[in-house]
């Protein structure tokens, strides 16, 4: 008996999906995202006149003021309706999960997600003294949607502090202290987290470093690896530069059949997302993501019910994993909410990850759903052999701004017996929004504070230019402080940063400023 949720005309799948990248030729975004939408339509050609909404990941770099109008005119579709989404590396896989329910409930048909930066061309331009591409600035802007809030608060406006190079490593010296790491022996432990990935990049072709790397190489610092927010090195960090494009086809299995490539279909099983505490400074605990937990535990309760409810699914039954890579702090993050195991059994990425395949700007999840699909598609396992039943399963993670903004994707190769199903998070969004620790913006005398979390920005050559802190006060309150001069800095960069975790320092009356214990 069929029913809504197993009606060929409300499953969702990923039916298509093109990637691009350019390194000699001048770009723009537009271009790469029209090359790897051509590549994605030329696996279905029938469905290029059926779209009905096209949606572009927000593009960092600079264009027009309607991408989704320009990328339309230069694909013929028309009739659809253009969107543009909001800042954030989650919205590539929060598109897939909104159309996968609007499939689910018969609003939607087919869908058209693209994204894509041309950040290396961008910067040759400018070198090169000629004109920035900027699109066509007489269209009327394309109607935007998600998520729009501040990412930082008043407590981290008061001292700059904006920069995911440097919020990310506040995290990380959180993790370093749990697991008794000095800074070097934590760079050589996310020295070997990280190899495995460079050999995923080394293989796939749209990597923009397709090259092997020891843990040693990535973990040690030198000239051309040099420390640049304490504790990581360039290596470890996303890669801003790139030239790359990815688009995805999502429709309803009928209309993939009616099209003659049913065949292709990716099934989405579910999804969730769930918001960490927005702002950094005020999160209970800077090592560790309650958000990405409760986004989990709702992503698998829905793909049992979605599975038919028989077995309980769980991380162990997914074979393939894409975990937002941008930062080590964001793994590990991600990998302990999720109950990932930490020990390298298992590869945690398709592409290689923003360091090494390239982080191109919001859209890099859309390249890692592409993978992943590639890599499940036309494949499934023996009946019975898994709770999954016959269908391999595999996992994409998205976060947005400073693990913020999380969202998550179980895709399957076959269909799932009780069809898609989005996960209830608002119970545990309630929940964690309830949970964020007051902020202070200063304090009337020089006050005594435990350390929260700590980092050392250092410049080229490794000198010390900045080291902002989380701090508690003794009331429990939190700040974010900067150092009081330059000598503070100097200092706090003489000293091991994990070991700062739980030290003290004093906070100054005025602008949220800090120096060193007198001893």
């Amino acid at each position: 008996m069929t029913t809504a949720a197993t009606d060929p005309e409300r499953i969702p799948v990923v039916v298509a999906s093109g990637q691009a990248i350019e390194r000699t030729e001048l770009v723009t975004p537009i271009d790469l995202m029209e090359r790897a939408a051509d590549a994605a339509l030329a696996q279905a050609p029938l469905l290029r006149d059926r779209i009905d909404r096209l949606s572009v990941v927000d593009v960092v770099g600079r264009t027009g003021p309607a991408p989704a109008t320009e990328l339309a005119r230069r694909l013929g579709v028309t009739g659809a309706s253009l969107e543009v989404s909001t800042v954030g590396g989650n919205t590539p896989q929060w598109l897939v999960n909104r159309a996968a329910t609007d499939i689910a409930t018969g609003a939607l048909s087919v869908t058209l997600i693209a994204g894509a930066e041309a950040i290396r061309s961008s910067r040759a331009r400018r070198t090169a003294g000629l004109p920035r591409e900027l699109g066509d600035t007489e269209l009327a802007p394309d109607p935007v949607v998600g998520d729009d809030l501040p990412p930082i608060g008043p407590g981290e406006s008061a001292i700059g502090l904006l920069a995911p190079v440097h919020i990310y490593p506040l995290f990380e010296s959180v993790l370093a202290a749990r697991a008794g790491h000095d800074a070097p022996g934590h760079r050589r432990a996310m020295g070997h987290l990280l190899a495995p990935f460079t050999e995923v990049a080394a293989r796939h072709p749209y990597a923009w470093f397709p090259e092997p790397r020891s843990a040693e190489a990535i973990a040690t610092p030198a000239p051309d690896n040099r420390i640049v927010c304490e504790p990581y090195t360039k290596r470890m960090t996303a890669f801003l530069g790139s030239d790359q494009g990815a688009a995805l086809v999502v429709c309803s299995l009928a209309t993939a059949t009616r099209a003659g490539v049913g065949d292709r279909a990716v099934f989405v099983w579910s999804g969730a997302e769930v918001a960490d505490v927005r702002f950094p400074v005020a999160r209970p605990d800077p090592g560790r993501s309650p958000a990405v937990r409760a986004a989990g535990r709702a992503l698998f309760e829905a793909a049992s019910a979605a599975g038919g409810g028989a077995t309980a699914l769980g991380i162990d039954d997914v074979e393939i994993l894409d975990i937002y890579s941008c930062f080590p702090s964001a793994i590990e993050l991600a990998t302990e909410a999720l109950g990932i195991a930490g020990d390298g059994s298992r590869s945690l990425t398709v592409t290689g990850g923003l360091p090494y395949f390239g982080g191109p700007g919001n859209n890099y999840t859309t390249h890692a759903i592409a993978t992943l699909c590639d890599l499940l598609r036309g494949s499934s396992r023996p009946a019975g052999s898994r709770p999954g039943a016959n269908s391999r399963l595999g996992l994409v993670t998205g976060v947005g701004w400073f693990v913020t903004k999380n969202a998550l994707g179980l895709y399957g190769s076959s269909p799932p017996p009780g069809g898609f199903q989005r996960g209830d998070t608002i119970a545990a969004q309630s929940q964690i929004d309830a949970s964020a620790v007051e902020v202070a913006l200063g304090v009337d005398a020089p006050t005594e504070a435990t350390v929260v979390a700590a980092t050392v920005v250092r410049e080229g050559d490794g000198s010390p230019i900045g080291a902002p802190l989380f701090a508690r006060l003794p009331d429990g309150r939190r700040m974010a402080v900067a150092p009081s001069d330059d000598g503070v800095t100097e200092g706090m960069g003489e000293l091991d940063v994990p070991g700062l975790v739980g030290g003290s320092v004093v906070i100054l009356p005025g602008e949220p400023r800090y120096r060193l214990p007198i001893s």
